[in-house]
């Protein structure tokens, strides 16, 4: 008879370590190009934008170790990737469109400072509507959630979007609307993450 070893107890992920995947909410410079929730130089072309909010749980409290990632096409719509397959607009070199931050310990908000992306032609050739892409992890949550947040001033272009009309209740494509606010000299779309409950924000398999 052979020997097993034992199996090791499960666990859920995290809590995260903040040095190795989000060195800069930690307060450390180890990378040359350290992983930050700002995702444009002074030279990035664009509208200036601010997208924060709170990922929330099922009792309606804001979870305060979650770690967040964001992919986005440019101003233009186009990923900053080989496999995009708009090569007619121009790549912005001082902008990646890619970010990681995380939640405020006291607060629960968590915040990017970005531009606002075109809309994107997908694979199929049909125009998705500017959005972005949002990947959250934190303890209780075993494998990463995807979903996306759209704009609230792109009404048009949302309700043509292939990707939202694909949620068969109309109702439960608001979770995914980012809404748009004026702060003193800041654009801000709010966007609240709830985990569970009646607001559960769509997430996708992917």
């Amino acid at each position: 008879m052979k020997d097993y070893l034992p199996e090791t107890a499960s666990q859920t992920a995290g809590p995260y370590v903040h040095i190795g995947l989000a060195p800069h909410a930690a307060g450390f410079h180890i990378f040359e190009k350290n992983f930050s929730h700002v995702l444009t130089n002074s030279h990035t072309e664009g509208e200036r934008i601010v997208i924060e909010g709170r990922v929330i749980d099922g009792s309606g409290t804001p979870v305060r170790d979650v770690l967040l990632e964001l992919w986005q096409a440019n101003a233009a719509g186009r990923y900053n990737h080989p496999a995009d397959l708009q090569h007619e607009k121009a790549l912005d070199p001082d902008f990646r469109g890619w970010g990681r931050t995380c939640s405020d310990f006291d607060s629960g908000v968590w915040r990017f400072e970005t531009v606002k992306p075109g809309a994107v032609t997908g694979r199929d050739g049909r125009i998705m509507a500017p959005h972005v892409n949002l990947w959250i992890v934190a303890r209780g949550i075993n494998i990463g959630l995807n979903t996306r947040m759209y704009f609230s001033d792109e009404q048009a272009a949302n309700e043509k979007d292939p990707v939202l009309n694909l949620i068969e209740w109309e109702v439960r494509r608001n979770t995914l609307i980012g809404v748009r606010e004026q702060r003193g000299g800041e654009v801000v779309y709010r966007f609240d993450i709830h985990l569970q409950g009646e607001k559960e924000t769509v997430f996708f398999d992917v």
